[in-house]
């Protein structure tokens, strides 16, 4: 049996270590694997790479992907649907493992019924795909940001400043949440809970009275001010998605709480940076799992599934139950942001 295996969307840590445990699982049931590169454009190109044990040595520990990403839509017309079918085809592949988020698995969900046997892996550091508990990447960037944040209360405290931390997350704050919570934010907004400039400056003033001369705020990229219906955004320009990119949320709070309170403000977009570097050792092994149990369906030919997280199992779903359904951050979580605002961390 022939594998083929990509990674589609942003990079994030732990997609390497999936991409190990698929080449050691498939070598124990003699299979082969053949990487694409650069996700669904190497599969429109037909630009693939047998992938041996020695080949994915080590890799685990290693961040990003070595068989590079796009955010390429291979459904986005029928010129680009007709090369895919063509390319698996011509590289006579039985299966085909996509690693990805939202939209790389709602792609393999097309293509899965347009004939491709498909099998999901989940990735998204923003952990905003439904039907699993987490997916790789995102407590490696709950780590980041949380040093990052740890970094910034020395600063701001040595200052006397605000500082307010922009992090990943288009619609759900799961990023800012958890990462917030871990690196002590004083106050942490999120797209799903409202909020409004002047009570962020009450927190600030709050503090301010109990001789806390400097606050830390950790905000999601897709919150949207009181004033604005949409999001901030760096570029209007859309990918094959339709997603803008995101940016900005931060300097624009910068500005409106240095003229409502008079503190001294400064902002810090964490960027990339969340999605870099070495997988923890949690992403690591649920990499692996993960990679390990989509090699199994493929022996089992159960396609159409991804293998998900359930608790402390490794689970088959159908790719409808984890595309196109959003979660968010549960109201019972709102009182978690606010939780250090009155508090020396």
């Amino acid at each position: 049996m022939k594998i083929g295996v990509l990674t589609g969307g942003g990079d994030c840590p732990g997609l390497n270590a999936v991409i190990q445990a698929i080449v050691l699982r498939a070598s124990q049931y003699g299979f082969e694997v053949w990487g694409i590169k650069n996700g669904y454009e190497g599969l429109i190109e037909g630009e693939a790479q047998q992938l041996t044990p020695n080949d994915v040595k080590g890799i685990l520990q290693i961040g990003g992907t070595i068989l590079g990403t796009s955010r390429k839509n291979p459904v986005k017309s029928e010129e680009t649907l007709r090369k895919v079918l063509e390319n698996v085809k011509k590289l006579q592949l039985d299966a085909l493992i996509t690693i990805g988020g939202d939209d790389t698995l709602g792609a393999a969900e097309k293509l899965y019924e347009n004939g491709v046997p498909v099998i999901g892996v989940p990735k998204t550091i923003d952990n905003d795909l439904s039907a699993t508990d987490y997916s790789i990447g995102f407590w490696t960037a709950v780590d980041i940001i949380a040093d990052a944040l740890s970094r910034l209360h020395t600063t701001a405290r040595s200052h006397r400043r605000v500082i307010i931390a922009e992090i990943f997350g288009r619609y759900a704050g799961w990023l800012a949440l958890m990462g917030g919570l871990a690196g002590g934010a004083h106050v942490i907004l999120i797209p799903e809970k409202p909020f409004t400039i002047d009570e962020v400056c009450e927190v600030i003033r709050r503090r301010e009275e109990s001789g806390e001369h400097y606050t830390i705020i950790a905000v999601a990229e897709g919150v949207k001010l009181p004033e604005v219906r949409e999001a901030v955004t760096m570029a209007k320009e859309k990918d094959e998605y339709g997603h803008v990119r995101l940016g900005g949320i931060a300097k624009l709070l910068e500005e409106e709480i240095k003229k409502r309170t008079g503190k001294d403000v400064r902002s810090v977009i964490l960027g990339h940076i969340q999605r870099g570097g070495p997988p923890n050792a949690y992403d690591r092994v649920l990499g692996i799992r993960l990679g390990i149990k989509a090699v199994d369906l493929v022996k089992e030919k159960k396609f159409g599934y991804a293998v998900v997280l359930r608790g402390t199992e490794i689970i088959p779903v159908k790719l409808s139950e984890v595309v196109g359904r959003m979660k968010q951050v549960p109201k019972e979580f709102f009182e978690y942001t606010s939780l250090f605002s009155g508090q020396w961390r």
